[in-house]
């Protein structure tokens, strides 16, 4: 090795040691903002109790990077299948033998330790597993997505307001409500990003048709508009699914809000508070964003569309990593990591608008669009079958964007999130499109 590659692999090194940080010090601040009693309930079947997710995350660590990336031996091989996410659904984990607060916390711990020595010795070369240091990110993406949800268990669960943060920047004015994308090819996916997961790969060529793009996601207000006009109780608004399940989920608003006299209110990690109308509309299903879409005489974006509006630079030609560039993630770029607990108004965050002007594409909430999970032209599963693959062509459709509880490290342009198109505890919401003629 020479020492330019020393000097590489030891920058590496420090960035991979840091996200771990950051990743277990916003776990820790999640389990420790509750009591014992709070961390073995469960909140909503949807949802784990926090004290497995702690523990998971735990395995997890211990499986990919103590025992596979390091040869170590087992830490505590007698709970690998409590913590296998496949073999128990979340509803039925909470009658598990699960590892007590003080024991999951003492065994996240020890497995640390053993995964900082691992990284400290790891060559980060010689295998894909674990070729600039792709396992140690996937771990880091894996314990940050988990964080996401346990902050979403923080919403579902009821009681005193436990978790606290600044508000987020201003909205800045907007020149226009939505933006031409113009038709013709770009590059979708990645061949390059090195901590990608295999669902984002490989980079590919898609042709689309021109198309408008709202510049913001849909406001509170806007979607208010829909509710007053008695968008819920017409049926030409909804497909045949949508609204069989908006029948038998009795759906009349987003989650969390409920009327109080003649205004709406809504619950915010124990918060009850006036429902900001200019923020962009959260916990609504794939089938209340379509509903909608089509009231609006618009329609959710495929998710070919979502990304090409987020990462096609028309002045080159090619790809970016993200709307702004090439840049990780700053504050003042986009809404993510917890940092306000709440999506930023409509038209915040000018600093990282796309090169067409569309604006908050990375941060804030997660975004529906109407493509369901497939595998990209040349798809390869690795590093296991069970992150992408057995989900294909399954009952879900796309999010892209991450949200507000989305961390820097879990989210860029090519990044894929799915889910069935009927939840509504996740941190979602939604932006429309439209056709446009080609010139």
């Amino acid at each position: 090795m020479t020492s330019t590659e020393r000097i590489q692999a030891d920058r590496l090194r420090e960035r991979v040691a840091e996200d771990l940080r950051r990743a277990r010090e916003r776990s820790t601040l999640l389990t420790d903002a509750v009591d014992d009693d709070d961390l073995v309930r469960q909140h909503s079947r949807l949802m784990s109790p926090l004290v497995w997710d702690l523990a998971h995350i735990g395995n997890q660590e211990e499986l990919w990077l103590v025992r596979d990336v390091g040869g170590r031996e087992p830490v505590r091989h007698d709970i690998d299948d409590l913590y296998d996410a496949f073999q128990h659904p979340r509803a039925d984990r909470p009658s598990l033998p699960l590892l007590n607060p003080a024991e999951a916390r003492g065994y996240v711990r020890e497995v640390r330790d053993k995964v900082l020595d691992v990284l400290e010795t790891s060559p980060l070369e010689g295998r894909p597993l674990v070729e600039r240091a792709f396992a140690f990110g996937m771990i880091v993406q894996h314990e940050q997505q988990h964080d996401e949800t346990m902050l979403a268990t923080h919403q579902l669960r009821k009681g005193t307001p436990v978790l606290h943060a600044e508000p987020p920047p201003p909205a800045a004015p907007l020149p226009a409500r939505e933006v031409l994308v113009p038709g013709g090819p770009f590059t979708m996916g990645t061949s390059a990003e090195p901590w990608a997961l295999d669902n984002e790969r490989p980079a590919f060529g898609v042709d689309l048709a021109p198309y408008w793009i709202d510049t913001v996601p849909v406001s509170n207000g806007d979607y208010l508009a829909f509710i007053d006009a008695g968008g819920y109780d017409d049926p030409r608004w909804w497909s045949e699914s949508g609204w069989a399940h908006r029948m038998k989920a009795s759906l009349s608003a987003p989650r969390f809000w409920e009327r109080d006299g003649d205004r709406w209110v809504r619950t915010r990690f124990g918060v009850v508070e006036p429902v900001p109308l200019d923020e962009p509309v959260v916990h609504v299903c794939f089938h209340e964003a379509a509903a909608y879409a089509k009231w609006a005489g618009k329609r959710l974006p495929t998710e070919a569309e979502w990304e090409k509006a987020a990462r096609w630079d028309p002045a080159s030609g090619r790809s970016r990593r993200y709307p702004w560039g090439d840049d990780d993630p700053g504050p003042q770029h986009a809404n993510l990591g917890q940092r306000h607990l709440r999506p930023a108004p409509v038209g915040a965050y000018p600093a990282g608008e796309s090169p067409l002007g569309v604006r908050q594409l990375i941060g804030d909430v997660w975004e529906w669009c109407d493509s369901d999970f497939l595998p990209y032209p040349g798809f390869r599963a690795f590093p296991y079958k069970e992150y992408s693959e057995v989900f294909f062509r399954g009952d879900y459709k796309m999010l892209r964007g991450g949200s507000f509880g989305t961390d820097a490290a879990a989210v860029r342009g090519t990044f894929r999130n799915w889910d069935h198109p009927i939840r509504r505890q996740i941190f979602a919401g939604f932006r429309c499109a439209r056709d446009a003629e080609r010139p």
